[in-house]
């Protein structure tokens, strides 16, 4: 897997806004972000993909993501490394473009801060 640059990732890696700090930002007891659980039935999906697009298998999915982990975003704590691999391995590959990655993240973004 290449660890090729993608702007709109860095951008969120850069902004530390990683589960330990945003709990304790707001008073949040739960170790686990409540993303968990949809990143968790992503992966399960993809691991189960059968379709045109370029999916990495349970194996390469779960290597890329050790790789990618390990050192492009070796900075970030666990879980946010695994989404930050996993987001990266699908631009990667084009099964999502960076556009409408940035484009998605804005409008969540939009919706938490209505």
């Amino acid at each position: 897997m290449s660890a090729e640059s993608f702007p709109v990732l860095d951008g969120i890696a850069a902004r530390n806004q990683v589960w330990p700090v945003m709990a304790a930002k707001y008073g949040v007891e739960n170790p686990v972000p409540p993303w968990k659980t949809s990143l968790d039935g992503m992966c399960d999906a993809l691991d189960r993909a059968s379709c045109d697009a370029d999916v990495p298998d349970f194996k390469a999915r779960r290597d890329e993501e050790d790789a990618l982990s390990a050192t492009v975003y070796a900075d970030l704590p666990y879980p946010e490394n695994q989404l930050m691999a996993l987001a990266h391995s699908l631009v990667a590959r084009g099964v999502i473009s960076e556009a409408d990655l940035a484009e998605r993240l804005a409008a969540v973004r939009a919706r938490l801060e209505a």
